[in-house]
């Protein structure tokens, strides 16, 4: 089954950070190894936002840190295709508020996909299938 990252879950696995469950790490490395392991492209846009905030920082550069982490082996990027950001204005009620969250939701519905997130407003929305 298809893998579809959130953006804290992406950061934690790159920087080998011990918030990842070891359930989602598995999935991930799992999904890596098989050629299945999604990342929606407006994630690269979150981390470039909270970098430019202050709310996140790095041994790096982000442009070097995105090298890096875009480059991990088994990862592939979903674009924001149209029919995705279609699909994030159209979600079933329940999942107001953050519209990159919406987009990363619509891109594990796209790609029939398990969303590996620990955030629980994502977890019980009934309209993806989530893991943590």
């Amino acid at each position: 089954m298809p893998i579809v990252l959130d953006t804290h879950a992406w950061i934690w696995w790159v920087t080998e950070d011990d918030r990842l469950s070891p359930s989602a790490r598995d999935a991930i490395e799992s999904g890596a190894r098989e050629g299945r392991l999604w990342l929606s492209s407006i994630s690269i846009w979150e981390v470039g936002k909270k970098i430019e905030k202050g709310q996140l920082v790095f041994d790096r550069a982000l442009d070097d840190w995105l090298d890096l982490a875009l480059g991990r082996a088994g990862l592939r990027t979903a674009e924001l295709t149209r029919s995705v950001l279609v699909e994030s204005c159209r979600l079933p009620a329940g999942l107001a508020g953050d519209p990159a969250d919406q987009i990363i939701v619509a891109t594990a519905r796209a790609q029939g996909a398990v969303l590996v997130t620990r955030d629980a407003k994502l977890r019980e929305y009934p309209h993806v299938r989530t893991l943590w």
